[in-house]
């Protein structure tokens, strides 16, 4: 079982880019489909990218379509969320998880968990 760890938040102004990181340890990344969540204090879990396990396709909230990317790199056991264009409504503490499916949205779909990064956007 992979164990995930984020990277690569801030604070940032809005406008702003940043780049998050999720580095797995264990020889199974490959298998596993990756996701991106974001959540803020009292509030839902929220979806916000996916991607399949060789990295072939990708989904997006609509809310940052257009503006995030993710993408990973099996060699290095790694994949990233490039966030462009950043808006203080994102500003959350983002997740990345493993799962079976990159089209699933919801949080309990997921089964393996990093310890979260906080992006803060100010205006």
């Amino acid at each position: 079982q992979v164990q995930l760890v984020e990277s690569g938040g801030g604070l940032v102004q809005a406008g702003g880019s940043l780049r998050l990181s999720c580095a797995a340890s264990g020889r199974t990344f490959r298998a596993y489909a990756m996701a991106w969540f974001r959540q803020n204090p009292g509030k839902a879990r929220e979806f916000v990218a996916s991607i399949t396990q060789s990295g072939d396709n990708t989904d997006y909230a609509d809310t940052v379509k257009g503006r995030f990317t993710t993408s990973r790199d099996n060699a290095k056991n790694t994949v990233y969320l490039q966030m462009n264009s950043l808006q203080p409504e994102d500003t959350a503490e983002y997740y990345c998880a493993a799962g079976s499916t990159y089209s699933y949205t919801r949080s309990n779909e997921y089964y393996i968990w990093g310890q979260g990064t906080q992006v803060t956007v100010s205006s």
